[in-house]
């Protein structure tokens, strides 16, 4: 290994090196405004359509128009991934709706998921081993989950899991109320509402909390150069 080689493997890699900017974050995760647009669109159809016409033309133009967006996506060589989501949450509830000629359903598999994605992280806390600290060395650090050796960002990724974990609840514990309550276009607009400006405050939050916590984080002590003695 050549000198330089041997100082570019030695610098030490802060964390904050390894994370992008916020906005490029940001704008990765929602893919952009378009992206977040693009993910109330078809709810939005739907909840029009629905009070103008009928349920069964609105599933049908709810479908469709997510369809569409991810042709469009594909065609022009953009990421699709946020289109294929939508689709396919949209299509699960368009299935059900129209098996049972209700609205309402069209929203029944978002409150479900929004629990189970409750359950599942409340279960990573209490395990001591937090899903958002594992998401973010995925997505942020390459699948390197060197936070786990830091207490402090041990202690950061519980209380954000929580944090995580608590907004499902509320998603699903608004809409399962609205459900039971019959009442379909306050269900879509809350779903609407529940979606992409919480999560947008949830990851502001999440990115803050990290870098804050990698930043404060006190360094390992440097290795003993001496070397160890040899035992009698």
């Amino acid at each position: 290994m050549s000198a330089d080689e041997h100082a570019e493997s030695a610098a030490p890699t802060t964390a904050d090196e390894a994370v992008p900017t916020f906005s490029e974050q940001m704008s990765t995760q929602l893919g952009g405004i378009r992206g977040v647009l693009e993910s109330c669109i078809p709810v939005l159809v739907f909840i029009g359509v629905n009070i103008a016409v009928s349920l069964r033309p609105a599933l049908i133009a709810a479908v469709g128009i997510a369809v569409l967006i991810g042709l469009y996506r594909l065609i022009r060589h953009q990421p699709v991934r946020h289109a294929v989501n939508g689709l396919f949450g949209i299509a699960i509830g368009g299935v059900i709706a129209w098996k049972t000629g209700q609205a309402k359903d069209f929203y029944a598999p978002g409150i479900f998921i929004a629990f189970g994605y409750a359950a599942i992280l409340l279960g990573s806390m209490v395990a001591r081993r937090p899903l958002i600290g594992y998401v973010w060395g995925i997505v942020m650090t390459g699948g390197k989950h060197t936070w786990r050796e830091s207490g402090r960002l041990l202690r950061v990724f519980q209380w954000l899991t929580l944090l995580w974990a608590a907004c499902f609840v509320l998603r699903g514990a608004v809409q399962g109320i609205l459900y039971w309550a019959d009442a379909p276009t306050l269900l879509g607009l809350s779903r609407v509402a529940l979606s992409w400006p919480l999560y947008v405050a949830q990851l502001a939050i999440t990115l803050w909390a990290v870098r804050r916590a990698a930043r404060t984080d006190p360094a390992p002590p440097p290795p003993d150069p001496r070397p160890s003695p040899r035992p009698r």
